[in-house]
């Protein structure tokens, strides 16, 4: 391979960094993760410490390169995505003042009733092409200036996940255009932020970043990056994307019907339109690349849950991987395999951090339904599953009654890698799933926006043909709708019967 062909993506996710450098055709020639630690400081309070994430970079790449797979000189451009909906307070020295509040923090609900009814919900949607709700960026800079009001005063700009990583390696603010769907200032149509909204809702236009294009190569590394990462001075880093939309076209969705399926630490879905198409229940941003939105239905509770489930209930799992080499959730595959579809009544709600589409309620809870002296964690984990595709499924019926179309999904993350997960949510949904050959889809997606930005390659559609392709599909078949349908029907009664005590108990902090 010749020299300065290989492409960097950098993934700023929820629960770790991913360092991937791939290869012209998309094949991941070295990688690294390094995990850091997510804080819980009061209900309803979820941060992160964004020099955790810096640091992060910083050691996975010197490891990378100490390894000695790759060089430094071989990377031909950098791209960074990052988890959505940021709020990072930098002074002007570029210094972290206070801890940013995650996608999953829902501290500003005060405030988001308050200027949905002072500015006028219909208005906010109208341009924004999303809800006003605590998740997303607007009331966290707002809760900033009322709650730490020194740390405001001194805040020069608010950054993005991914906008923030590169500045730290180039030295250049700015937020690019998919990450502007968290700010309700934002006009979704344009993509563009408008200053009359930014006075009504009071947030100070000077705190908002450049916005600029997903493949725009911003800057170029810095010798104190380069120091600091063992990267080449002088690279080229692009401004990348949110990490959704990258793991979208890392899976090759770049046409309007076609739909991503997310599998990560969040769910959901990301369907490509080529226009305006906006729904209060769902989430509308810019896709990275040019010319296209996505309609996305975005869920706390998809491979997370398993996650957690694997935390607190599968030590014999996690000794038996340990033992064998395997992971464990290789194992808990195995248990789900063992139970029927409907897991004989057993039904999860998998909201563990609250949800967002298409219920937007902070205080939904996860609840397992259906329990008694016959059931095992072999149905905990098989009801686990179908109830995250419940929850896909939701948000695919609201985004077909609104009028999109949803063809073939293409899965991505850490899920799709469970042929029995892949299953479940084909048969749940009635769509067939490509999974494609990279299970990186992710960084795949940033390192993509790096090569078009820097030339490897002329365009996204050439760019897709060479790097991504389907390694295997999941068929959905009809064997077991009729158990799926009254799993799902149970699925949506139960949230509709619990909501009031959720909400109530949820006030109460509890």
């Amino acid at each position: 391979m010749s020299r300065k062909t290989s492409l960097l993506g950098i993934d700023i996710g929820t629960s770790a960094c991913k360092l991937v450098v791939f290869s012209p055709e998309g094949s991941a020639l070295a990688s690294r993760t390094v995990a850091y630690s997510t804080q819980y400081p009061k209900p309803g309070f979820v941060e992160q410490n964004p020099d955790d994430w810096w640091q992060a970079v910083c050691k996975g790449l010197s490891d990378l390169f100490a390894e000695g797979t790759v060089a430094a000189s071989d990377i031909a451009g950098i791209g960074v995505d990052g988890q959505g909906w940021s709020a990072i307070a930098m002074d002007a020295e570029g210094n972290v003042l206070a801890p940013d509040p995650i996608w999953l923090d829902t501290r500003s609900e005060d405030i988001c009733e308050e200027l949905n009814r002072r500015v006028g919900s219909d208005a906010i949607f109208a341009l924004s092409g999303n809800p006003l709700k605590a998740q997303y960026v607007t009331a966290k800079i707002l809760w900033l200036e009322r709650q730490l009001p020194q740390v405001f005063q001194n805040t020069r700009i608010i950054m993005q996940s991914n906008g923030f990583i590169a500045y730290r390696l180039t030295g250049a603010i700015t937020m690019d255009i998919s990450q502007g769907y968290g700010l309700h200032c934002f006009d979704m149509r344009n993509g563009r932020i408008d200053a009359d909204m930014c006075t009504a809702l009071g947030i100070p236009q000077r705190l908002i970043p450049e916005i600029v294009p997903c493949h725009q190569v911003v800057g170029s590394v810095s010798e104190q990056a380069a120091r600091l990462t063992g990267l080449l001075a002088g690279t080229p880093v692009v401004a990348g994307g949110l990490d959704a939309a990258c793991s979208t076209l890392g899976a090759g969705v770049l046409r309007p019907g076609q739909t991503q399926e997310q599998g990560g630490q969040a769910g959901g879905m990301s369907i490509c339109v080529d226009h305006y198409s906006a729904d209060p229940r769902l989430i509308l941003g810019y896709h990275v690349v040019p010319g296209c939105w996505l309609l996305q239905g975005g869920t706390t509770g998809g491979g997370g849950a398993m996650r957690w489930f694997e935390r607190e209930f599968a030590d014999a799992e996690r000794r038996r991987a340990a033992e064998e080499g395997r992971t464990s959730f290789a194992f808990l595959d195995t248990l789900a395999e063992e139970i029927p579809a409907g897991s004989e009544g057993v039904v999860f709600l998998p909201y563990l951090a609250g949800e967002r589409s298409p219920i937007w309620d902070s205080h939904a809870k996860g609840v397992y339904y259906g329990l008694d002296y016959g059931k095992t964690r072999a149905h905990m984990v098989r009801a686990l599953m179908e109830g995250v595709a419940f929850s896909l499924r939701h948000n695919i019926e609201i985004a077909e009654s609104a009028g999109a179309y949803v063809g073939r999904l293409r899965a991505t993350g850490g899920s799709a890698n469970s042929r029995i997960w892949t299953k479940i949510k084909a048969d749940v949904t009635g769509k067939d799933i490509d999974i494609p050959e990279s299970d990186l889809a992710t960084t795949l997606g940033a390192a993509i926006l790096a090569g078009v930005g820097v030339g490897v390659f002329g365009n996204f559609d050439t760019a897709v043909e060479r790097t991504v392709s389907v390694k295997r599909s999941c068929g959905q078949d009809q064997a077991d709708k009729a158990a799926y349908d009254r799993g799902y029907k149970t699925y949506r009664a139960l949230y509709e019967r619990l909501k009031d005590i959720m909400q109530e108990n949820g006030r109460a902090g509890l």
